[in-house]
């Protein structure tokens, strides 16, 4: 496929928007993949190619997050390579398996998440007393989201974030920063099928990277410096497009 250099450009400026908010609170996807649809890319190709630009962003987000200290790495050494391989059986069973049972499921349980987050008195920056352990469970959580991320996706960042904070006492900035690694492994996982594949479309995708170099090193720095006042609501609002869009455009 080709693509005149005026589309190129706006598809840079697309990535950089969903850089920008998916280093906050996720849901970049929600930004990235209608515009790739809407440019005439397969759905398989299209979904590959917003792995792929997503995780250069996602990647720098993370980096920024761990670089101002709100990341261990060491906290993660079990979870990172779990989410790995569930993205990647993930992205192998979507080929095969009919999703078709997730079409209300994922909206509604995005809507209890933006619930959460707006009712919640107690979502704050400070770490909370963890209900599950973190060493134990953050791996099983890291494989099971993993291997949604690598089939679907949507919502990925959402569910992420919900379960370091609500089952591991994660505070906001700090579960963000997680969020951004364990995403980051998810679309490797997923990519490592998806570029053997064919299912990238390269010139878009190197397009979009520039623009999401830009947006997740900013949306990171953003969420950092303003913390669960913005995080708490961005979720929410985030959780809600995401629900909405996969309810009246599926």
């Amino acid at each position: 496929m080709t693509f005149d250099l005026t589309i190129l450009v706006a598809l840079g400026f697309v990535g950089l928007l969903a850089g920008f908010v998916d280093a906050i609170a996720g849901g970049g996807g929600l930004i990235a993949l209608p515009v790739l649809l809407s440019v005439g890319i397969p759905p398989v190709t299209a979904f590959g190619t917003n792995k792929l630009q997503s995780v250069v962003g996602t990647a720098i987000a993370a980096f920024t997050y761990w670089r101002k200290g709100f990341v261990s790495l060491r906290a993660l050494r079990v979870a990172i390579p779990l989410t790995f391989v569930g993205a990647f059986l993930g992205a192998l069973a979507v080929k095969s398996i009919d999703t078709s049972v997730l079409a209300y499921a994922v909206p509604l349980a995005l809507i209890c998440i933006a619930l959460y987050f707006a009712l919640s008195p107690k979502l704050t920056d400070e770490d909370s007393h963890a209900r599950f352990r973190f060493a134990i469970w953050a791996p099983v959580m890291g494989l099971a989201i993993g291997f949604y991320d690598g089939g679907l996706g949507p919502g990925t960042g959402s569910f992420l974030t919900m379960g370091l904070v609500t089952l591991f006492g994660l505070g906001l900035v700090r579960a963000a920063g997680h969020t951004k690694v364990l995403n980051l492994t998810s679309n490797l996982g997923a990519l490592a099928l998806f570029i053997p594949s064919g299912n990238v479309v390269w010139p878009v995708a190197l397009a979009m990277i520039i623009g999401q170099m830009i947006g997740g090193y900013l949306g990171a720095l953003t969420g950092i410096r303003f913390g669960a006042k913005l995080i708490r609501p961005l979720v929410v609002v985030v959780s809600i497009a995401l629900a909405v869009k996969l309810l009246v455009f599926p």
